[in-house]
């Protein structure tokens, strides 16, 4: 047989690596720790990981709404899509810029 699972599963390992790098990310954000969570988007080692990490934390976080609401996945999405376009209409301030390191 040819090494499709192993690759399946290194697929999988690779996904949930990327996808809590992603929620470090965002957890970095919320702390106010601008340059760790600069550091952590800079380890992703292409823009393809980086992408499936962050599409496996939404679904995983939907998932985690969903069994706690109740609602329906297609709810969900219809609702944090007009969270979207309200933040959209509404940004945040962008993060200040990160301090070089000292000598």
């Amino acid at each position: 047989m040819s090494g499709e699972p192993d690759n399946r599963v290194a697929f999988a390992e690779s996904a949930f690596v990327a996808a809590q790098r992603a929620a470090g990310f965002i957890g970095a954000r919320h702390r106010g720790d601008h340059d760790g969570a600069a550091a952590l988007l800079a380890e992703f080692p292409d823009e393809a990981t980086r992408t499936s990490g962050f599409c496996l934390l939404a679904e995983l976080a939907l998932a985690l709404v969903r069994a706690q609401t109740g609602q329906r996945m297609e709810d969900l999405v219809q609702e944090l899509s007009l969270h979207l376009a309200a933040a959209a209409a509404d940004p945040p301030p962008a993060p200040p810029p990160s301090r070089p390191p000292a000598d």
